[in-house]
């Protein structure tokens, strides 16, 4: 098993990192670097982090680890067939879930007890013109990325609800982000400050975005290196850092910002 001792950023950093709002866009990117590893079979598509514990996300299940020992505590029960990120919102891990890649696609948001690590269904899309990949709340308002693949992942977008799901706006993805994506599309995704952090299918890298002041695509600020072979990924409560995979080494790893 890997797994090395956490090194906390200090509270400093940490309100830094909390509190300090959107760089600039001709701002040097600054990358991010594992401090630590986690052995996770279901390391597969995503992952998320409380105080104590960490999860591992596969298509079908949430494995649950404890972040001291790194030993697997608990499986999810419930039924999914393609479960992708994860984020924790008032105690809950709300997963993005589809049908992915059967077609008509179905998309909902799941959410799971780290109680009892039950699944349920949280807000059911039906078929809303993409396989949902992430979703997030902020400030009473949800954020949900619809991916589309192949030839079509120009088409992907990502969408703003109201606490009701009523539809506020849509966004496609910038030039810079698909022309490296390949075929495939964008797998996770989160706020961070004012800006939004994104990740592909494959690739070690953060996609630095923002919400455009006109028009409806996403403006790129840069991309940052990361330890993360692309998909879902969650901040961790304990440092202020990130949580992803490694899906080739089926591992979680925490995260921490380097200095610009």
């Amino acid at each position: 098993m890997q797994f090395a001792v956490l090194r906390a950023l200090p509270l400093a950093a940490l309100a830094v990192a909390l509190h300090s709002g959107t760089s600039r866009a001709d701002s040097p990117a600054g990358g991010w670097k594992s401090v630590e590893t986690l052995q996770a079979a279901e390391a597969h598509q995503g992952a998320a982090a409380d105080e104590t514990f960490a999860y591992a996300i596969t298509n079908a299940k949430v494995a649950k680890y404890d972040r001291r020992t790194g030993q697997r505590v608990a499986v999810s029960t419930g039924p999914a067939k393609h479960l992708n990120s994860g984020v924790f919102w008032q105690g809950k891990l709300f997963l993005a879930h589809s049908n992915y890649p059967r077609t008509p696609e179905q998309s909902e948001i799941k959410v799971l007890d780290p109680d009892s690590m039950q699944l349920a269904t949280f807000h059911d899309f039906g078929n809303f013109g993409g396989s949902l990949t992430w979703a997030c709340e902020r400030d009473g308002q949800w954020w949900c990325n619809f991916a589309r693949y192949g030839d079509d992942n120009g088409e992907t977008f990502l969408a703003r609800f109201d606490d009701r799901w009523r539809e506020l706006g849509r966004w496609t993805y910038p030039p810079q982000v698909l022309r490296q994506i390949g075929k495939m599309s964008l797998s996770g995704g989160m706020w961070w400050n004012d800006s939004l952090l994104v990740t592909d299918h494959d690739h070690p890298r953060l996609y630095r975005l923002q919400l455009p002041k006109a028009g409806t695509v996403l403006e790129f600020i840069d991309t940052q290196p990361a330890p993360f072979t692309g998909q879902g990924i969650a901040l961790d409560p304990k440092t202020g850092g990130l949580i992803g995979i490694d899906r080739v080494k089926r591992q979680l790893i925490f995260a921490s910002r380097e200095a610009d």
